[in-house]
């Protein structure tokens, strides 16, 4: 059985598709299944270390994402025939997916935040895109929804039959998300960065309005009048759509010089960043899964979410909420978490025992056998 696999959305292993790739394949078992992986040329040995005996071949010279949209639409069909797949698996078909295809298809969709609200909002996939994909997505064979907030969202969407969508959760990787030891330093050195601490912590790309960064701003503003705490807030997260309106409006802040963009953080250092955090604060109006909350609850922080898309799915109980429409209640919680010893605590224990739920040694089983079913119809 042979099974081609898309690496083309895992932008050099820095986003999440990537890390999905990498935590899937390292935890494919020897088994009559060959993976061939499939990509840009630069990312050949991307899953090297992961995946050391699975073929990677390059596709698509020209690079952009219109020119693979366009290799997806009108090569892969005859590339997938050459290589003879059984099946093939898409792991960010809400990015990237054939129209047609000579094999059974699996995809799976993390994010349909193409499709919510206005285009400022939604500007990652072209009109052109916004018009393939849902039918593109309709002629899988199998959808994966990470979340049953995606699910929902590709039924009202996409109009796909639900009995044709899967639910499988990402899983949290609890060998480098853990509780550490707190000391008592004042600067925590995370290379190539120094923080100043407390702080407060937002890992997430700077995406507005979408992730909501200019009212985590405001909020701040107020949890500093209110509390006169030495607190810091740290944005960690690469530039994206509108970054320039976020850093304009922590420029503008009166605590401006308490306010730390740190631009791309790198995966590996994530786990000690979170770790060293005060409360984590994910104010984001959109996430198809949420795995912020849960690297931050791994990692015994406690998480205030955003009553809003998956993120109480993701946390349900572990988490203080707050409306993301209101940087006034925003700031309530985040003085309700740093005052009240108790409720720290509760959050803390509550959030520990629900990252514990999440399993990417379930999450590889689960998927592995309706890709393998798929391939065997």
């Amino acid at each position: 059985m042979k099974i081609g696999m898309d690496t083309f959305a895992c932008n050099g292993g820095k986003s999440g598709v990537g890390m999905y790739i990498a935590q899937f394949l390292k935890r494919i078992p020897p088994s009559q299944a060959l993976f061939e992986l499939f990509g840009w040329e630069y990312d050949r040995y991307l899953y090297t270390d992961v995946a050391p005996n699975f073929e990677f071949i390059p596709q698509c010279s020209i690079q952009g994402g219109t020119a693979n949209s366009l290799w997806h639409v009108y090569k892969y069909a005859k590339f997938a025939q050459n290589r003879q797949f059984d099946a093939c698996f898409f792991p960010a078909a809400h990015r990237y997916l054939p129209y047609r295809s000579p094999c059974p298809t699996i995809g799976v969709v993390h994010d349909m935040s193409a499709y919510f609200r206005n285009r400022k909002a939604r500007s990652h996939l072209s009109t052109f895109l916004r018009m393939i994909i849902p039918n593109s997505l309709r002629r899988l064979d199998v959808i994966i929804a990470v979340s049953e907030f995606i699910k929902q969202e590709l039924i009202e969407h996409t109009k796909v039959k639900e009995n044709r969508i899967e639910v499988i959760p990402n899983g949290i990787d609890i060998t480098s998300f853990y509780p550490r030891q707190r000391n008592e330093e004042s600067v925590l050195l995370i290379q190539p960065f120094s923080f100043r601490r407390p702080y407060v912590l937002c890992v997430s790309r700077i995406d507005h309005p979408i992730k909501n960064h200019v009212r985590l701003i405001e909020a701040f503003g107020i949890f500093k009048e209110r509390t006169k705490y030495p607190h810091r807030l740290v944005l960690a997260g690469a530039d994206s759509n509108n970054s320039g309106v976020v850093k304009d409006a922590a420029a503008a802040s009166a605590w401006r010089n308490d306010i730390f963009f740190t631009g791309h953080f790198p995966i590996k250092s994530l786990p000690e960043l979170y770790a060293g955090a005060d409360f984590v604060v994910l104010p984001s109006m959109y996430e198809g899964f949420g795995m912020g909350v849960l690297e931050a609850m791994a990692c015994g922080v406690p998480a205030i979410c955003a009553r809003a898309a998956s993120l109480p799915e993701a946390a349900e109980h572990s988490a203080l909420y707050f409306d993301p429409l209101s940087a006034e209640d925003m700031a309530d919680r985040m003085v309700t978490v740093s005052t009240d010893r108790d409720i720290y605590n509760e959050c803390r224990r509550l959030g520990l025992e629900r990252a514990k739920v999440f399993s990417w040694d379930r999450c590889t089983e689960k998927t592995l056998q309706i890709i393998y079913d798929t391939a065997g119809k």
